[in-house]
């Protein structure tokens, strides 16, 4: 360790607070635990001490042995103590909440923090018999330490039941797309896996970075299933293999363009990808299967997500918009890599297909001379870091694509010289007009939006701009300097206030 370490300045923070159950069916210190509809991959926030036995049992089920072998992918970033059997994580103090990016966190990083962390807990409760901990919400609180156990520690007794289990950390950010080699990682905890072996993914609630573990081993096991099941299927009379494939699926026509995850930078993929619609179109199916229902059980629809941020930042003061926009483009960027990732699997099914060995041959041949290799004994033939060298344009055209998205609607031109026309003739006199119009130009550029809140405070906030924007120059100086001072706020009614105080119908002073 290093003379001071950084997690000697870290916060204790408790993982679970209320309100953490998001869905309906809970299970006892297993936030949000639930299946994916389809496959043997689970879902859940961060378990208590008693809690990963309750989630293990249910993904064993009452057919899978509890001695078999089941893979844990944890995908925080954050080191994990257990206080009196209670998750507990390790965050800087500038960092405190349900959600934070830590950066480029490694795995072997976090274990040893987390063994240091838990150290340093344990010394708090020798000196006080009391440890310090603050809430999501920043509520600080003491609590008596009774135990205090690493995460390993916990593991290490969980396998005493369930001695076939193996956890991997793979650290990845809330919002932005995990690393190659972070893909790699899943990769490599899934390979010699049979394709009914449960997955338990988890992050601290279950949400964002749990949902995109999720997304990515669901097409890892699509893989596993392209590649073994192909031959299997063609010795089966009257079975349509076209109906099984997961790339024929299709998203409802009727939403729009960005709920269907046509992004222009997604276009760009699509179209340099060999069958770019195919990897999109799989991948589109896994994130439904992820999300909520009716098409899924979850919570977090990362694909429809990014244009549900893009309404509220239409809404959203300069301040938050700056902040909501990167995490678009972020949000956008893992989008983006889960198609690409799609599309790596795809290639290596075909090459499972193709390059049977004489070996498999023997051991795995079917009537008819057909080649079903079980998944356990696939093999993938380059990793997805070795593929995204060989494509190194896609890195590219992400970074300078992500944030091709019209961020403002655009006033129709003969709106615009209408008002400029208005406010320039008579700024005063035709106020009433100018205001009129303007909100008849908002109801029509956001017509397309639900009736609502988000709706009134989009029209509200564009007219705000819309009006600063046409304001003659003798006043908008005197309202920017205003704005700029703090003095006022861009408020569609502060700005008319300051506008008109000590003015008559017709303009002139009183």
């Amino acid at each position: 360790m290093p003379e001071n370490p950084a997690i000697w300045s870290s916060v204790a923070m408790l993982d679970h607070f209320d309100k953490i159950q998001k869905l309906k069916d809970k299970i006892d210190g297993v936030p949000n635990f639930r299946r994916v509809p389809g496959y043997k991959v689970y879902c859940c926030g961060q378990p208590t001490k008693e809690g990963f036995e309750k989630a293990l049992e249910k993904a064993c089920g009452e057919k899978w042995p509890k001695d078999g072998p089941i893979i844990w992918l944890n995908m925080r970033q954050e080191s994990i103590v257990y206080i009196n059997g209670n998750p507990v994580c390790a965050r800087p103090p500038n960092k405190i909440g349900e959600y934070a990016e830590l950066g480029d966190v490694t795995r072997d990083l976090i274990l040893s923090d987390e063994a240091e962390f838990g150290r340093m807990l344990s010394k708090k409760a020798e000196d006080g018999g009391k440890v310090k901990v603050v809430d999501v919400s920043k509520k600080e609180s003491e609590i008596e330490a009774k135990e205090i156990m690493t995460l390993e520690t916990v593991l290490t007794g969980v396998k005493e039941k369930f001695p076939g289990l193996v956890h991997h950390r793979i650290p990845i950010c809330n919002s932005a797309a995990p690393g190659q080699k972070d893909f790699d990682a899943l990769c490599s905890a899934l390979l010699g896996t049979n394709v009914n072996c449960p997955v338990i993914v988890n992050c601290q609630v279950g949400l964002s970075r749990s949902t995109t573990g999720c997304v990515a081993a669901c097409l890892f096991r699509e893989f596993q299933l392209a590649a073994t099941y192909e031959g299997l299927i063609e010795t089966v009379p009257g079975v349509n293999a076209d109906l099984l494939r997961m790339d024929k699926y299709e998203l409802d026509p009727k939403k729009d363009t960005l709920f269907r995850g046509e992004f222009e930078v997604v276009k760009e993929l699509i179209a340099a990808l060999p069958d770019g619609a195919g990897a999109k179109r799989e991948c589109d199916k896994v994130i439904d299967k992820n999300g909520p229902p009716p098409l899924g059980t979850g919570i977090k629809q990362l694909r429809e997500n990014i244009a549900e941020s893009k309404l509220s930042y239409e809404i959203m003061d300069d301040a938050a918009q700056a902040f909501l926009k990167t995490k678009i483009m972020d949000n956008i960027a893992k989008y983006f890599y889960l198609i690409v990732f799609s599309a790596y699997l795809r290639e290596q099914a075909k090459a499972c297909i193709s390059g049977v060995t004489d070996e498999d041959k023997k051991t795995f041949a079917l009537t008819g001379g057909k080649v079903s290799t079980p998944t356990e004994n696939l093999k993938l033939a380059r990793t997805f870091d070795q593929f995204m060298e060989e494509h190194a344009n896609l890195k590219t055209m992400c970074d300078e694509g992500k944030g091709k998205l019209q961020w403002e609607r655009d006033i129709p031109p003969n709106d615009l010289a209408n008002l400029q026309n208005l406010a320039n003739t008579d700024f005063h006199k035709n106020l009433g007009k100018i205001i009129h119009d303007i909100y008849l130009t908002g109801h029509n550029l956001f017509r397309d939006m639900p009736q609502g809140d988000h709706k009134k405070r989009a029209k509200y906030r564009f007219a705000s701009k819309t009006l600063m924007r046409i304001l003659p120059d003798h006043l908008k100086g005197d309202i920017e300097g205003l704005i700029n001072q703090k003095s006022i706020t861009l408020d569609l009614y502060e700005i008319l206030g300051k506008c008109t105080w000590g003015k008559s119908a017709d303009g002139k002073s009183l």
